[in-house]
């Protein structure tokens, strides 16, 4: 019986590791994606280069790891509004049109699902 629960409890830890990790692996892309982006990341009025603003979301996020455990946590509570003023990121990309920094980074945390899917669809054939 102990070894029974004890498989059970390994299992249980494997699983939500892997959890974890999947929503780690979508939380690092969301980073990429917006420091390659080339976009303009405005930030309580002050816009701030791709890269600039990828290293002050990695820098939030160090801090708040522990109460982050998916990719939905980390756009909702780092990367949509300013932690200190509580006024919504923007992003502006080359079509000059700002969006605010949630509705973008759920559109790419909704395209990279979409290609993970097809690239596991495609490797499974």
């Amino acid at each position: 019986m102990k070894k029974v629960q004890l498989a059970l409890i390994l299992l249980l830890l494997f699983i939500g590791n892997f959890s974890l990790a999947a929503d780690n692996e979508e939380i690092n892309y969301l980073l990429s994606y917006l420091g390659e982006s080339g976009c303009i990341f405005i930030r309580n009025g002050d816009e701030h280069q791709s890269n600039e603003a990828r290293e002050h979301l990695e820098m939030k996020y160090n801090h708040a790891k522990r109460r982050i455990k998916t990719a939905e946590d980390f756009i909702d509570k780092i990367a949509s509004k300013s932690s200190l003023s509580r006024r919504q990121y923007q992003v502006r990309c080359a079509d000059k049109k700002k969006l605010p920094s949630k509705q973008w980074l759920e559109e790419a945390l909704t395209y990279h699902r979409e290609s993970v899917k097809e690239q596991k669809q495609k490797e499974s054939l």
